[in-house]
């Protein structure tokens, strides 16, 4: 059990971690990149107001309008490669200018333009140029292109660095939790140990008075005979025993040393073996128990502790099946798998998934658990064997008016 709140402890704190981490650095490269957009969309309005050309004058001034009201810096057309190129209103390329730019040909130049027409694109980013499209009317076309190479990669070398560092970071945030995990649950493992070890203490306190009750029990009944005050002891002794030894059971599943002894058996035989009793006894509580029992399904696992789970499960349905009620017990191979399903009528119970049934000392009705001789602790006891035979069960109410538990091993 520490064990696994160890590793939920690591997992909630590097999922947060993790998360965190991939929100700052996607915002922070998002608002990079946005950036860059907004800066060569910029330019490329300037030069689209202005027929492709910058217009400043011998000595620009820094924060001076132009175009649509907007600003430009002094160095902005001597930092900016771009290249234009005109068609007419057919797509034929009628004239080039790539004389502000090195990096491209005007054959290159030709050729992104009558990419672009054909497709009939006129906004977007064509390789590494982000272009736009004018409409000069009865002139045709002009295609604006802005190389914006060296943002781009700054951009990608930025999400490179950012994604190692953040790699880097979630390891080393990883190796500390880790590490200070052990601290953070040591008062709960100190905790669990002195509760296991009360348990442990306790029962065995308790197992010799009640051993001693019972011995004096029978031995008034041996003077006296038996009656109804003598059959409540017995009764409720009974009840005391069943209980410290399942405390004792789960106190002992729950060490994490613990190994069950593994062998193969006929699940068939042990589910028809385990039912047989319960079938009387729910025919005589005017209750109906059938039975769909695949042969031949053979699995790997404990079958002392497999048949106690199929009496839990059985004893539980028993109990609390409403009045005139049925219990259905089928057993059957999906794939791989084998699965136990053990449904059962009731009165009313909360629709969907119902796996806090399996809670310790859980109780739908408290007055009713003490008519039906229940102590909340049954199922709790039929989840630790399963899950210590490699298995999974569950419990779910289709309608409200039933209950099914599901083991699949």
């Amino acid at each position: 059990m520490i064990k696994k709140l160890r590793q939920k402890f690591i997992a909630i704190a590097m999922s947060s971690v993790i998360v965190v981490l991939t929100l700052i650095m996607g915002a922070v490269n998002i608002a990079n990149y946005i950036n860059i957009n907004e800066r060569s969309e910029h330019t490329l309005k300037i030069l689209e107001e202005n027929d492709g050309e910058f217009p400043f004058d011998e000595f620009p001034q820094k924060g001076k309008r132009y175009g649509k009201d907007r600003e430009m810096s002094p160095e902005t057309p001597f930092e900016t490669r771009y290249f234009t190129v005109r068609m007419d209103k057919n797509g034929k390329v009628s004239a080039i200018d790539t004389g502000r730019i090195f990096a491209v040909s005007t054959s290159t130049a030709q050729e992104y333009a009558e990419t672009l027409f054909s497709e009939n694109k006129t906004k977007g980013f064509i390789e590494s140029y982000k272009y736009t499209r004018i409409d000069s009317g009865n002139d045709g076309y002009m295609y604006i292109f802005i190389d914006c190479d060296r943002e781009l990669s700054t951009f990608r070398s930025f999400l490179l660095a950012s994604i190692g560092i953040s790699l880097g970071g979630i390891l080393l945030v990883f190796i500390l939790v880790v590490i200070f995990s052990k601290i953070a649950v040591r008062p709960v493992a100190e905790s669990y140990e002195k509760q296991k070890r009360f348990i442990t203490d306790a029962s065995h306190e308790i197992k010799t008075p009640l051993a001693i009750i019972d011995a004096n029990t029978e031995v008034i009944e041996m003077i006296n005979g038996e009656n109804e005050w003598s059959e409540s002891i017995r009764n409720q002794v009974k009840r005391l025993s069943s209980l410290t030894e399942k405390l004792v059971f789960l106190s002992r599943m729950d060490e994490e040393k613990y190994v069950m002894a593994m062998e193969e058996f006929s699940f068939s035989e042990a589910v028809s073996d385990t039912v047989q009793p319960f079938i009387t006894l729910a025919q005589s509580r005017d209750k109906t128990l059938t039975t769909d029992i695949e042969e031949n399904i053979v699995i790997k696992a404990n079958e002392s502790s497999v048949r106690q789970l199929v009496s839990l499960l059985l004893d539980n349905a028993v109990k609390y099946t409403n009045d005139g009620g049925k219990i259905e017990v089928r057993l059957q191979s999906k794939g791989k798998y084998r699965v136990l399903t053990v449904f059962n009528t009731v009165d009313d119970i909360q629709k969907g998934r119902l796996d806090f049934l399996f809670e310790r000392f859980y109780r739908l009705d408290s007055s009713r658990n003490s008519e039906t001789g229940g102590h909340g602790i049954g199922l709790s006891v039929a989840k630790a064997i399963a899950e210590s035979n490699n298995g999974k069960i569950s419990a779910q109410s289709a309608d409200g008016k039933s209950i099914c538990f599901t083991f699949t091993v």
